[in-house]
């Protein structure tokens, strides 16, 4: 009893612990999915459907790889890294939070079709009642909170730009410059104050994932339908969504952070560094608000029905491959940084 106490309060104070204690916790919960899906796999591959068992497992955990990429994915990751960050806290779970939130409606939707609900398929399917509600709610609640990120971040941006002109002009500056200040950041700062921990972001990836709006999730709980008849074993169908949370954790648990060094460097080491956060936090700020009139726009357009040509369009727009295109960015800008910091030292 009392190292359970202990460990409970360990829980809570988490944030207090070595980065590389906390670090290891969340790849460490990263690894328990891996195995939990190789594990449900092994139980419910005997038999004449273990090749196919095998090979839905396989595609699954590829449409989880893919999936983490989707620009809204990488948007939220990254923006709500940003804020933690500019906050003194090394958000070392984002990543993970965000994705885990997500995952848990794939793996919920996954065992109400293995438990043999119809009632999912009344979600799944385009064009019904509940699909179009909960489409309503994963993109209102995406589209705000990007929308809120996003302004909380063009803030910072435009902070770090003014600063910036100040350096090239021979002022000094320090930390607290580059702080999001002014009437936007006061505005978010109580709507935003909820998300005051990394764990807090798991509810806006559940949220984010209700909609059912992305192919990859969408293809994945038609596959476990079809599986089912098939006659592959209940086991091994839940191994589908589990290996699709697995790797989608791991690669939002990676690209969180990758974020949280790359911001972290910027903003301990201003001086040196300053061109380069006004880069990413640009890039961060622009995609975000990018994503969230998207998404909006696709929300006002699913809500009331419209036929105009511009909601209908922003409602059409597919941000799957587009998110490989936002991590280019980021990677580029930090080869490049990188490059400087090189030559400056040679």
């Amino acid at each position: 009893m009392p190292a359970l106490m202990e460990f409970a309060a360990m829980y809570r104070d988490r944030e207090k612990l070595p980065l590389r204690t906390r670090l290891l916790f969340t790849f460490g919960a990263v690894g328990a999915l891996h195995v939990a899906a190789v594990v449900l796999l092994l139980l419910g591959s005997a038999g004449a459907a273990q090749p196919l068992a095998l090979g839905l497992v396989i595609t699954a955990y590829v449409a989880g790889i893919k999936h983490s990429y989707d620009w809204d994915h990488i948007a939220a990751i990254d923006n709500s890294t940003r804020k933690f960050v500019a906050q003194r806290k090394d958000p070392v779970s984002v990543g993970f939070a965000f994705s885990l939130g997500h995952s848990s409606v794939v793996i919920l939707a996954g065992l109400l079709v293995v438990a043999g609900a119809t009632l999912i398929g009344q979600f799944m399917e385009d064009g019904t009642a509940g699909n179009k509600v909960l489409g309503l709610i994963g993109s209102g609640v995406s589209g705000l909170f990007l929308l809120g990120m996003g302004l909380f971040n063009g803030s910072a941006f435009m902070r770090a730009t003014q600063v910036y002109w100040r350096v090239q002009a021979g002022a000094a500056i320090s930390e607290e410059d580059l702080e999001a200040k002014g009437f936007v950041a006061r505005l978010l700062a109580k709507p935003l104050s909820k998300v005051e921990r990394p764990r807090n972001i798991y509810v806006i990836g559940f949220l984010f994932g209700l909609g059912f709006d992305t192919a990859t999730t969408i293809g994945l709980l038609v596959i476990t339908t079809t599986a089912s008849i098939a006659g592959v074993s209940p086991f091994a169908l839940m191994a589908l969504p589990f290996a699709f949370a697995a790797a989608m954790t791991l690669c939002d648990s990676i690209n969180g952070v990758a974020m949280m060094k790359m911001y972290s460097s910027a903003i301990k080491d201003p001086q040196r560094k300053l061109g380069f956060n006004v880069v990413i936090t640009g890039i961060s700020a622009v995609s975000a608000l990018f994503i969230s009139l998207i998404t909006l726009g696709g929300f006002v357009n699913a809500a009331f029905e419209l036929e105009d040509p511009l909601t209908t369009w922003l409602g059409g727009i597919e941000l799957g491959d587009a998110g490989l295109v936002l991590v280019c960015l980021f990677l580029i800008a930090w080869a490049l940084s990188g490059w400087r910091k090189f030559s400056q030292r040679m």
